[in-house]
């Protein structure tokens, strides 16, 4: 099977699931090297330019399947934001019914942060259900 580029794609009306590398190092709740966060923005800007909706995934730190507030993907939606100059929603977890209707509203153009994955301890243990 010959693998395809993003840019190969027709990504207008579509939903796409990025899955990122945002375990960025925080201090205070604040980024202080946002490097994994810019070399994303290529494939996120080229999904909106697209006519596309980019659906964001990503784990950070060790919460160990526990939701902690150090451990929220916030201030990465805030990054995000800024970058891209638009609203970056962050959903209030990576599954379940509120997030899918977060999904579902997305207009094309838009970019949704989904909630740290590693909130489920089925992350770690690459659990094929919750994949």
């Amino acid at each position: 099977m010959a693998l395809r580029t993003l840019s190969q794609l027709d990504v207008q009306g579509k939903k796409v699931l990025v899955r990122c590398d945002f375990n960025v190092p925080l201090e205070d709740g604040r980024i202080t090297d946002d490097t994994r966060i810019t070399a994303a923005l290529p494939t996120i800007r080229q999904i909106l330019a697209g006519g596309g909706s980019a659906v964001l995934c990503s784990h950070l730190g060790r919460p160990k399947g526990q939701r902690t507030a150090e451990d929220s993907l916030a201030p990465v939606a805030a990054r995000l934001s800024e970058l891209l100059g638009q609203n970056v929603r962050l959903a209030p977890d990576c599954v379940g019914e509120d997030t899918q209707a977060m999904i579902a509203a997305l207009a094309p153009g838009q970019a949704l942060l989904l909630e740290n994955t590693r909130f489920h301890d089925e992350e770690e243990a690459n659990d094929p259900a919750f994949a």
